[in-house]
């Protein structure tokens, strides 16, 4: 029971992030565009440039965090 309630506030702040990120609005909450921005993100990520993709997006969402706490 505690672990499907952890994995279920885990897909609620996945949800948040994409969310924040304005990919909802973005999109006009089409979930086959959302699903493709992800897709494209993994295959960075299984590629050559994923640690410098890590590290840029890292950047962002850093900056991005601050931003909202600042608002």
């Amino acid at each position: 029971m505690v672990k499907r309630r952890e994995r279920t506030r885990q897909l609620i702040e996945l949800g948040g992030l994409v969310a924040k990120a304005g990919l909802v609005e973005l999109t006009d909450d089409d979930r086959a565009v959302l699903f493709g921005v992800m897709i494209d993100a993994a295959a960075t990520l299984k590629s050559q440039r994923r640690d410098h993709a890590l590290t840029l997006w890292r950047r962002r969402g850093h900056r991005a965090f601050e931003q909202l706490q600042n608002e």
